[in-house]
């Protein structure tokens, strides 16, 4: 597991942030305070990965991590085709890991930021439903943020390769779904839909289907099945306590 703290006294998250180990700890017992009196029935371990995610995101604004754990917690919790039944092994989760929708890769771009590459197309529209695909995203994500802590500081920039968009799969996309997939203003800055040719292929080592000579798109869906099947039991304790995480 990557870790962001080893060998150093503090880390800069951003905007002339420096976390420190007093810093971490102090931020999280508030916020961890602030959720246990607005829900008492959360079981939140003392050094919380997850309210450090937040408050390295929000470069340590209190009041902002209030605000994004709210919501994130409301969605977890409303938003069940995603976040339920994600045990790896059931068919239709087998199925769009093996095809490889969502794949992080092995290199990082040049501010370190996570790359992953969202296949919007190479599902079957007539077979495999949007929830599922988007559920299999949010599960490599989660656990990306979990085996990788550095994430949380330089977050992911995404390439959306779009090659073989039919109807069918623009159909999937309802009013209803496209409200809820959307994304945070800073998120659409970190987005990237990119093209043969393009200034991306010089900056990281694509997959060969993108013109680059890093692993092939089988490979890569290859070792996430692997990686996230190795990591069963981490997507049972998130259904059972997000704070897993």
């Amino acid at each position: 597991m990557k870790t962001a703290n080893a060998g150093s006294d503090s880390i800069h998250v951003g905007n002339g942030v420096e976390e420190t180990a007093e810093l971490r700890t102090a931020s999280i017992a508030t916020v961890k305070q602030w959720l246990l009196e607005e829900r008492p029935e959360l079981q939140i371990p003392t050094e919380s990965k997850l309210i450090l995610y937040f408050l390295r995101t929000t470069k340590y604004n209190i009041e902002k991590t209030k605000q994004k754990m709210s919501t994130f917690l409301k969605n977890r919790e409303k938003l069940t085709e995603w976040f339920k039944d994600r045990n790896p092994r059931r068919p239709e989760i087998q199925e769009l890991l093996d095809i490889g929708v969502f794949l992080p890769l092995h290199q990082k771009d040049a501010l370190n930021r996570q790359v992953v590459i969202i296949r919007t197309s190479a599902h079957d529209p007539q077979k495999h439903k949007q929830d599922n695909v988007f559920k299999v995203d949010k599960m490599i994500l989660d656990l990306l943020m979990y085996l990788d802590e550095t994430v949380s500081i330089h977050g992911v920039v995404a390439i959306f390769d779009m090659q073989g968009v039919t109807l069918g799969h623009a159909l999937q996309l309802s009013p209803a779904m496209i409200k809820k997939s959307f994304m945070s203003a800073k998120m659409k800055e970190r987005v990237t839909i990119s093209r043969k040719g393009s200034q991306m292929e010089n900056l990281i080592t694509l997959p060969r289907e993108l013109g680059g000579s890093g692993e092939s798109y089988q490979q890569l869906a290859e070792h996430w099945k692997e990686t996230v099947q190795a990591n069963e039991s981490f997507f049972a304790q998130m259904e059972q306590n997000v704070f897993h995480l």
